[in-house]
């Protein structure tokens, strides 16, 4: 999947799910427009945070490493950037997705 050919606007953002916290997520999906290609819910740092982390699964490790390319944002301004992840967010901490390339669902990853 290729990068949107749009930036979101704030007339744009919709209230696509409840009011539910902050997530951290990559600027590839918040500037550069990628769709979310990888997802895990952690442990809350605090009362208001989802526990959510979005990557495009583009990043490099040394694009991870600067915490300059991660902004936190509503759950809900990420699931308007995606709403494909919508589905997946009442899953419990711990729990990871990767994309399933080519289509609009996401895979649990289960590490044995």
């Amino acid at each position: 999947m290729s990068a949107n050919n749009y930036k979101l606007k704030p007339q744009d953002i919709k209230d696509l799910i409840h009011p539910s916290g902050y997530c951290y997520a990559s600027d590839m999906i918040t500037i550069d427009g990628f769709p979310v290609g990888f997802m895990y819910r952690e442990k809350s740092e605090d009362e208001e945070d989802s526990g959510w982390r979005f990557y495009s699964g583009k990043e490099t490790d040394e694009y991870v490493e600067n915490e300059h390319h991660f902004m936190m944002f509503d759950l809900n301004y990420i699931a308007n950037c995606d709403p494909t992840i919508i589905p997946y967010l009442k899953a419990k901490k711990g729990t990871e997705f990767e994309r399933i390339e080519g289509t609009d669902k996401f895979e649990e990853i289960i590490d044995l």
